[in-house]
C-alpha cells in the first residue's frame, strides 16, 4: 500500500536541508495514530517494513544549504506491506493536519491512498528512494563495509537475498521460487549519499525491469529502498 502526502509552508522559498531522512523518519513515527504500533516499530531491531521516498517539488532550486521550494509546497510517498500501519498513518494525519519540521509547521494539504498496479511476473519499476547493497571486505587487515554499485552483479544478489528474507520475516514463510532477475536501466542510475544509523553510504535511484514471483514483485514495490 502506498500513500502520497502533500505538505505546504505558509511561506514561500521554504528551505529543506539535504540530509532530511532522519527528520522525515521522526515525522512518520509521530504520525502513527496507534501508539503501541509506533513504539513497536521504533524500538524494533528487526526490519521496519516501511519506506518513504525522497521529497518532490513542483518549483524548486538547489543551494549550498539545501533545496528551496519556491512555492512552499512539497510531497512525498510512504509505502508498506503493513495495512495496519498505512491505516494508522492516515488516521494520524487526519487527526492533526500539521507536521513539525525542525521546529517549523507544515500543513498537511492532502493525503491520498494510491491504487496499486496489477502485479505480474515481469514488470518495469523504479525506486522511490535510494537502494543500497554492501559486503564486508578486508581492508588493511580489517573487515569494513564496502558499498556495491549497480554495475556489480553482487549488488543484485544482495538485493535478491534481502527481498526474500524480508518477505519471509513479514509473512512468516515463503513457498515460491526464490529466483529474482533485475535488469537495470543504467542510463537512469543516479548515485545518492544516504545516512544509515549514523554512517554514510552510497545508494542508487534507478529504473529497472524485474522478473520474479508476483508476490515478490509486489513486496518489492511496497518496500524497495
Amino acid at each position: 500500500m502506498r500513500l502520497k502526502i502533500n505538505l505546504s509552508s505558509s511561506n514561500r522559498n521554504y528551505l529543506i536541508s539535504y540530509n532530511y531522512n532522519h527528520i522525515f523518519s521522526a515525522i512518520i513515527y509521530r504520525k502513527i495514530a496507534d501508539l503501541d504500533l509506533a513504539a513497536k516499530l521504533h524500538f524494533s531491531k528487526d526490519f521496519k517494513f516501511f519506506t518513504f521516498s525522497q521529497i518532490y517539488f513542483s518549483d524548486w532550486k538547489r543551494t549550498k544549504k539545501g533545496i528551496i521550494s519556491k512555492d512552499g509546497k512539497l510531497y512525498f510517498y510512504i509505502s508498506s506491506p503493513n495495512e495496519q500501519l498505512i491505516k494508522s498513518l492516515v488516521e494520524g494525519h487526519l487527526e492533526s493536519t500539521e507536521v513539525d519540521f525542525k521546529g517549523k509547521k507544515l500543513l498537511v494539504e492532502q493525503i491520498e491512498l494510491l491504487k496499486s498496479p496489477s502485479f505480474k511476473e515481469n514488470m518495469k519499476l523504479k525506486t522511490m528512494s535510494p537502494v543500497s547493497a554492501s559486503i564486508k571486505r578486508e581492508i588493511d587487515g580489517k573487515l569494513k563495509i564496502w558499498d556495491l554499485g549497480p554495475g556489480d552483479e553482487r549488488f543484485y544478489e544482495s538485493v535478491q537475498k534481502n527481498l526474500v528474507n524480508k518477505y519471509t520475516s513479514f509473512y512468516g514463510d515463503y513457498d515460491g521460487d526464490r529466483w529474482v532477475r533485475i535488469k537495470p536501466n543504467m542510463k537512469t542510475a543516479k548515485r545518492r549519499r544516504i545516512e544509515i544509523k549514523g554512517d554514510f553510504h552510497r545508494g542508487y535511484m534507478m529504473e529497472f525491469e524485474m522478473e520474479a514471483d508476483p508476490r515478490l514483485v509486489e513486496f518489492a514495490y511496497e518496500w524497495f529502498r
